[in-house]
């Protein structure tokens, strides 16, 4: 019987390491958590151009969104991410956005797609083509998710911009404003992690 307890146990172990593959996971990656410091990362833009987080160090904090052009949710979410660019970036606290997507599966998230929308919408942070599973390094799973960074590079907070996808004007509690706030009063965040709203990640294989 506990042969055959094991024999189930190492199937399902193997099962669940060949969907991880077929999805794209690096299941050896241990994800960022809560209170780590995020590594140095270096992606290019939709024009090649290379943009480190180094690029930015001496920052009062940092915002790392996960996001792409084809997702209803981000769409929604689209000009709150640029307001809150615009926000902090006065003060001191620059916000970087990836695209986490494999054109191949999602055509709209392509270089050319992506600098179409970035001109359009005049983005005013830099928009970054995810070829590296960044993305599995933070653990992310949804398109938009955010982490907000204090000036260390540390942690403070994952997960949804705000209480309300649906409706800026419907929103209740923006998580993002309060993490940062708290951070920039030497405060831990009083909600460290919500659920991020949005859609799966559809990385490169």
């Amino acid at each position: 019987m506990k042969g055959l307890i094991y024999g189930i146990g190492g199937l399902i172990a193997l099962m669940a390491t060949g969907v991880g593959t077929f999805l794209g996971i690096n299941n050896d990656i241990v994800a960022y958590k809560i209170g780590d410091v995020v590594a140095d990362f270096s992606l290019k833009d939709f024009d090649g151009k290379t943009v480190s987080l180094s690029d930015y160090n001496g920052s009062n904090g940092y915002i790392v969104v996960f996001t792409c052009n084809t997702c209803p949710y981000a769409k929604l979410y689209e000009d709150r991410i640029i307001q809150l660019s615009e926000k902090y970036k006065a003060k001191g606290i620059p916000l970087i956005a990836i695209n986490p997507n494999d054109p191949s599966l999602k055509p709209g998230d392509s270089a050319d797609e992506m600098r179409s929308r970035a001109e359009e919408k005049s983005y005013p942070f830099p928009y970054l083509v995810d070829t590296k599973g960044i993305y599995a390094l933070f653990g992310a799973k949804k398109t938009p998710q955010i982490y907000v960074l204090d000036s260390a590079k540390k942690i403070q907070y994952i997960g949804a911009i705000d209480d309300n996808a649906q409706s800026e004007e419907g929103v209740k509690v923006n998580y993002v404003d309060a993490a940062i706030e708290a951070v920039q009063s030497n405060k831990a965040p009083t909600v460290k992690e919500t659920r991020a709203i949005g859609c799966t990640i559809k990385p490169r294989s």
